[in-house]
């Protein structure tokens, strides 16, 4: 007899397929000032390349990849990162992650992300493109201790529109906190439904098919920082809409609709050198599987 279960968004009952149950873990420690991968354990399909380090000892550089191509309805990944004192690392994705039609179950993904005093973590991921009849969720937690630095964007593409695809059909779902000391941060729910409801509505996506979210947290935010990434985004004539907001935990949020991904990744990375610049002491150094 075929498995079943509860899907607990939507009380049905629906048949259990297997899918993938992918896990990754990785611990870095710094080591004398250089950031080691201390420990790397990894479930199919998801594998890491090897760390390098295009910006010298400081910072370890680490590529995340999907080897099965995409994820499909069923599919539960999960990931746990831990930066241990004073650890510095960037992640990032081979390519675009990809999230298929549902075979009728929800996919899942839980990343759990621990920071702790010293160490910084910039948790860039290329963009997702979710296809028209994808049914997935993610929750993201990460815990930063007193004098730890986050920075992370998400930039989510729904439908193919290279293909003339919208999202119809599906629903699509996003939640993230972060932490310090049993005290929230800032937590963030996003859903969307598939339906020309919501996409063409101007409370949903205005007829966009692109969604960005940057978040820095850290160290205070000036009203300065906020005024030079806004004057990042009008600097140069743009086609979509975007907003840039302090947040009441010591960090900036940067938000952003519109039909480029090169057009949000530009500004992201600007902002990005500009945090990096007046927080870190660093240039920019982009992943080299951005330029592939």
């Amino acid at each position: 007899m075929e498995n079943q279960f509860i899907d607990p968004q939507s009380e049905d009952l629906i048949p259990q397929q297997k899918g993938w149950q992918g896990s990754l873990e990785l611990v870095y420690a710094d080591d004398q000032g250089k950031t080691r991968l201390v420990r790397d354990r990894v479930g199919s399909p998801l594998k890491v390349q090897r760390p390098f380090y295009p910006e010298g000892q400081g910072v370890c550089h680490t590529v995340v990849l999907h080897t099965a191509g995409g994820i499909v309805g069923g599919d539960r990944l999960s990931q746990t990162i831990h930066l241990q004192e004073d650890a510095q690392a960037l992640i990032t994705t081979a390519a675009a992650s990809k999230i298929y039609r549902s075979n009728g179950q929800r996919a899942r993904q839980k990343i759990h992300i621990h920071v702790e005093a010293g160490a910084c973590l910039e948790w860039l991921p290329q963009e997702t493109i979710v296809f028209n009849g994808a049914v997935y969720q993610q929750q993201m937690t990460v815990e930063l201790a007193p004098g730890a630095s986050w920075l992370a964007w998400e930039i989510t593409r729904f439908g193919r529109t290279a293909r003339k695809e919208r999202f119809l059909q599906g629903d699509w779902r996003s939640h993230s906190e972060i932490w310090q000391q049993g005290r929230p941060l800032w937590i963030d729910r996003q859903w969307l439904p598939g339906g020309e409801a919501v996409l063409d509505s101007p409370h949903g996506l205005a007829g966009q098919p692109i969604v960005g979210t940057l978040i820095w947290i850290g160290q205070p935010v000036s009203s300065e920082i906020v005024d030079n990434a806004r004057s990042l985004w009008t600097a140069t004539q743009r086609q979509g809409e975007a907003g840039v907001t302090q947040t009441q935990a010591q960090g900036l949020l940067c938000r952003y609709r519109g039909s480029s991904t090169t057009e949000v990744r530009n500004w992201f990375t600007q902002v990005w050198q500009c945090l990096r610049l007046t927080y870190l002491g660093r240039n920019v150094s982009q992943p080299r599987v951005w330029l592939v």
